[in-house]
């Protein structure tokens, strides 16, 4: 059984390298737990998929709300999805920074077909938040918050079950924090240099 010590020091060398292919690293984490697959990671079915759903690379982000990294990044992994037109960005949220990003994560999933709304309302923000301040951003782009709240008590096993796997599949990997990237068939976890993301989703096509 592969242990901590040598997740943590397979994650450093990946540190190193800044990026490493992701089937070696699903093969070491299936030593913990059977369910983590090429599938699971990359096309979780209830996990939205934003930029081209029906696009030919997959390009998944673990992220938080409060993540000040994922917030620089994100309009440059933005700015990539939009140019390059044929990649699936899957966000999966890790609320690992407390209450608030667990509060930011569920009301964002709640919001159902307008979730890509919630998400860049909230990405948009400044800082650390608070529960004040998740409401405040989700109410200036227009939703109520005691509907998304509602939404949240009906949907909650399905929205729970999507962090919980999302949290799960990090730990598994090892990652050390937020925000980590699996751009087809490479993991970056870390903030990735964007010419090296690129990259990896031309050799992603290639293969």
């Amino acid at each position: 059984m592969t242990t901590n010590m040598e997740r943590r020091a397979f994650l450093a060398a990946a540190f190193a390298l800044g990026s490493t292919p992701l089937l070696p690293m699903i093969a070491r984490a299936q030593n913990a737990r059977e369910e983590l697959s090429q599938d699971a990671i990359l096309r979780d079915p209830e996990v939205p998929a934003l930029g081209n759903p029906n696009g030919d690379v997959t390009l998944v982000e673990y992220f938080d709300y409060q993540c000040p990294y994922c917030k620089t990044q994100f309009p440059e992994i933005e700015a990539l999805v939009r140019q390059d037109g044929n990649i699936r960005l899957v966000m999966k949220d890790w609320p690992i920074f407390g209450p608030a990003s667990l509060y930011a994560s569920r009301l964002a999933l709640a919001a159902g077909q307008h979730h890509d709304k919630a998400l860049r309302a909230l990405m948009a923000t400044q800082a650390r938040l608070s529960q004040e301040d998740v409401e405040a951003a989700l109410t200036r782009a227009g939703f109520k918050i005691e509907a998304l709240n509602a939404a949240y008590g009906r949907d909650r096993q399905r929205i729970d079950g999507i962090i919980a796997r999302n949290s799960s599949q990090a730990e598994q990997f090892g990652f050390m924090g937020t925000p980590a990237y699996i751009a087809g068939t490479t993991v970056f976890p870390g903030v990735p240099d964007m010419a090296d993301m690129k990259k990896a989703i031309a050799e992603a096509r290639a293969s």
